[in-house]
Formats: structure tokens, sequence, C-alpha cells
């Protein structure tokens, strides 16, 4: 199966994800702006969305996919793999309903940890642990969603769990619909949205999960709750598991500790950090996701083959995309976060001065979008090795400065200081992890990858000096009409992504190669993502 293939077919369906998150997020800025109900509800949907990410979506399938994996493509086959799926998920649910339950009860104490200076408002404390009573339970049902899709994932069935995002932001987007129905024409108060906001991600997990559900089915696989056993892989799970919670996670322990540094800001600061990353997620969710997601099993299969051949030149293809979607995205971001701030956010109860503060904050959060994204790329590599601990102590030591420059930096520059340490953070991993792969001998950088990505780097440097001079001459339009906000965005993304492609054409930055390839149509399997 092709790399290019499945991270299109990840990063296609995680766009429409996006779209549809955008369109959540802006009627929201609007809805309820930037005060009290909108940072209790950003913390609300924080704590189950971290944890997932944390859990689910990052130690656990880290861990699960190369063992299921194994099993698949082993000597005993679907059999095998079923019956290693149904040991796991025997265990899996009754951790996730404990989990859940404790931290229901404990949730004061959670959110006095995260956020006590909420208590310094009237009500604002309250609400944030009511509406997370409400919101936490998503966390078991998102979490099972993401172990199908995970085992969807080994199977080369990447569309369905690309797709599951999408049933969120629609379910979410109809909840500020009925919030916002329920205040006008009945309660006059902001809280009322932020409740229904809470009760409709409960439906979105129902919904996620009954439709992954169903895909799973559909795919041959047949699993059951039965009772658990603590079978010798079951146990094996779990050691890789613990220390991986933490390796593949610190990105969203920094978010943690992100929203901690927030809420001890003035009011609105966390509801626009959390909008602000709405627009770094867009593309470190198309790109990064897709390609940590694409290249864990194909990489397992290399390493367990023993091919290391492969398994270094799909890593180099993985870098030569990540570096070639996000190196022009994080400079365009940067460029133009006032203009895209203004057309998406501004408007409703989200003031101007809202918007140039959150801008500032996109402008210091894309600084580390590369390595947000080329993280996604290096962590498989220990992996699909088994290697869970490297990443521990590296995400240990990165994390640690993250606190420490926060202490310094939270005091002195506010809300862009605590995103802008969040993007140094992020590269010092990076590179940490590089260094450590090229130790090994596990993967290094080629003359070849290395005057790539330099092509790459002119190529982007072309455009944002483009970027530089449209974004200001079209400045009056980005707030007007909603004809204006869209005639105005496309002409500087329109603009920018033609220059860049073409230069970058031109000079060598996009393996030709390859797209003469695929312009074949030739068979997945033929296409050598390499040349």
């Amino acid at each position: 199966m092709s790399l290019v293939k499945n991270v299109g077919t990840i990063g296609g369906l995680t766009a429409v994800s996006r779209v549809f998150g955008f369109i959540r997020d802006m009627l929201l800025a609007r809805v309820l702006g930037a005060g009290l109900a909108a940072d209790a509800w950003q913390l609300a949907f924080t704590l189950p969305n971290t944890f997932r990410r944390l859990f689910a979506e990052g130690a656990f399938s880290v861990a699960f996919v190369p063992m299921y994996s194994r099993a698949l493509h082993g000597h005993g086959g679907d059999e095998a793999a079923d019956r290693f799926a149904n040991d796991v998920l025997a265990v899996f649910v009754w951790v996730l309903l404990g989990f859940s339950a404790l931290a229901m009860l404990a949730m004061p104490g959670i959110v006095w940890l995260l956020a006590r200076e909420y208590q310094d408002v009237p009500g604002k404390f309250e609400l944030a642990v009511s509406l997370s009573r409400i919101t936490f339970p998503y966390l078991m049902l998102v979490s099972l969603v993401a172990m199908l899709s995970g085992l969807l994932n080994a199977r080369s069935r990447f569309a369905p769990g690309a797709f599951v995002p999408v049933l969120l932001n629609v379910v979410l987007i109809g909840g500020i619909v009925v919030g916002y129905y329920l205040r006008e024409n009945f309660t006059g108060n902001d809280v009322t949205v932020a409740y229904a906001q809470s009760v409709a991600l409960a439906f979105a997990g129902v919904a996620q999960l009954a439709y992954m559900s169903w895909a799973t089915h559909k795919a041959g696989v047949h699993l059951k709750v039965s009772f658990p056993k603590f079978t010798p892989e079951v146990k094996r799970l779990g050691m890789l598991i613990l220390p991986a919670t933490f390796g593949a996670g610190v990105y969203q322990i920094s978010q943690l500790v992100d929203t901690f540094f927030a809420t001890s800001l003035p009011q609105g600061s966390l509801t626009l950090l959390k909008m602000a990353d709405r627009l770094n997620q867009m593309p470190l969710g198309i790109f990064g996701i897709a390609l940590g997601t694409a290249i864990l099993p194909m990489l397992a299969r290399h390493i367990q083959t023993g091919d290391s051949k492969e398994a270094q030149r799909l890593q180099s293809n993985a870098v030569e995309v990540g570096t070639l979607l996000t190196l022009p995205a994080a400079a365009a971001l940067a460029i133009c976060a006032p203009a895209f701030v203004t057309a998406f956010f501004v408007g409703g109860k989200m003031t101007e001065a809202n918007g140039a503060l959150m801008a500032n904050i996109v402008v210091a959060l894309v600084a580390g979008l590369p390595s947000y994204v080329l993280v996604k790329v290096f962590q498989p590599a220990f992996f699909s090795r088994e290697d869970t601990r490297t990443p521990v102590y590296v995400a240990a030591c990165v994390l640690t400065i993250n606190i420490a420059l926060n202490f310094w930096v939270v005091p002195r520059f506010g809300i862009v200081g605590l995103a802008a340490a969040t993007a140094f953070t992020a590269t010092l991993n990076v590179l940490t992890l590089y260094t450590l792969l090229q130790l090994r001998g596990w993967f290094h950088f080629t003359g070849k990858l290395a005057g790539r990505i330099a092509r790459q780097l002119v190529a982007t440097a072309v455009m944002s000096a483009l970027l530089w001079w449209l974004t200001p001459a079209l400045a009056d339009h980005y707030g007007g009409s909603v004809v204006e906000r869209v005639w105005s965005l496309s002409v500087l993304v329109g603009a920018g992504g033609v220059v860049f492609f073409a230069v970058a054409w031109l000079i060598g930055a996009i393996d030709k190669d390859l797209i003469a390839q695929l312009r074949r149509k030739r068979p997945a399997q033929s296409v050598n993502l390499s040349e």
C-alpha cells in the first residue's frame, strides 16, 4: 500500500473534519466569545480530548498496532489477530469504565489542579466541574473508537478512522445551534450554550462508536466483550503502554501544562489559545496525524521482516512529504494570521481586540509546526521496534524544560509567551529524537533529502515574500461581508499555493519522478516512493 495514497486518504478525510471543526469554532466564537462560559466549556472539552489523544490515540495505538499487525501477518492470520483483539477489548473496556468513574468522582480536584484561579470568578469553577462531568464519558467511547481505528489501520483500512472526527464536529455544530436557540428564546444565558455543547459531545461519542463498530464488522473482524483475561500478550501490551503514554503524548501533556498556565491569565485566555490552536491544528491534523497513522503499520512490517533499507526509505519519504507541506503552511499562517483570525473568528461576541491577541498566539504556535509533524514521523521508528523507553526519557526532559520556560515567559509575555514555549520545546523534542535515531543507525538524513528540503525552503521564502506584500493590501476586506472574506482569503491561499508549488516544481523541491509514477496510475504497491 502506497504511503502517498494512505496519507492522501487520511489527510483528505481529516481535512473535511478540520473544515467542519472550523465551522464549529467560528460559530462558537460568535455565540460565546471569550468569556466565563467559553472558558468553562474549553476546559471541559480539553480534559477528555487530551486523555483521548494521550492514551487512546497515542500510547494505546502505538503499542497495539504493531502487536496486532504482527499477529495478523503471522502464522495465525485473522484468527490470531481476532483473538488478540478480543482479549485486549475485554480488559480495555473495564479499565476505561473504572478510570472514567474515578475521574468523574474526582472532577472537583482535577479542575482545581488545572484551573484553581477559576474560583476567583463567581460560578466559573462550579460550571467547569459540572460541564467536565458531562463530557468525560466521551473519553471511554472515543477510546474504543481509537482501538477499532487502530485495528482497521493495521489492515490498511484508513478511511473509517479518518472519517469519525467528522461525526464529532457535525454533532457539536448541532449542539451550538440548539444551545443558541435555547439561549435566545428561553434562558438568555451563555451557560445554556455551554451545557448544550457538553451534552452534544457525549452524543457524538455514541455516534462515532456506532459507526466504527459497523465499519469493523464490515471489514470481517469479529469482536465481542468477554470476561477479562490477562494473557501474556495483553500483559506485554500493558507494559508497552505505560511508558508509551508519556513518550507518545508529550504534546498532549504539554497541552495540559499549557491549560494550567492559561487559566492563570486574564479571563478568555484559554479560549483564545484553543481557538488559535485550531489554525495550527489544520495542517498538523491533516499532515502530521496522517503521516504518523500511515507510517506506523508500514514501518512495523518492514522492521519485522528485517528490511532496514525499506524502513529508511519509508521514513525519508515521510520526512520529505512532511516538510514539503508544513514549511509553507507554517510561513503562510504566520504571515497571514491577522487575516485568517479576522475572517474566521472576529464577529458577534468575539471582539477585534480578542482577534489581535489570537493572531499573535497563532504566530507563536506555528513556529513549531514542522516539528509537531516530524515528531509523528520519528516516534514510530522507536515504537515499531517496541522501544517505548527512549521517547519517555526524551519527553521527560522536554516537558521539564517546557514547564521551566513557562514559569519564566508567562509572567513576562502572557499567553503569547506560553505558545512560543510550546513551539520551542517541540523543536527540541524532534531534534533530540533524530539525533538518537542517527546514533543508533535507525535513520539518517541523506544528501538527497537535505537538498530537497533546502529547495523547499527556497520556495517557501519566495511565497513568503509575495504574502508579505499581498496580505496588507487586502486588509480592508478580511472583516467585511461573507463574500469579501471568502474572496480575499481565497486570493491569499491561491496566490501563495500557486507560487510555492510553481517554484518548488521548477527548482526540484518536488519529487517529479514520484508524481510521474502516480499519474500513470500504476498499482500502489509498485510505486517506489524513494525515487
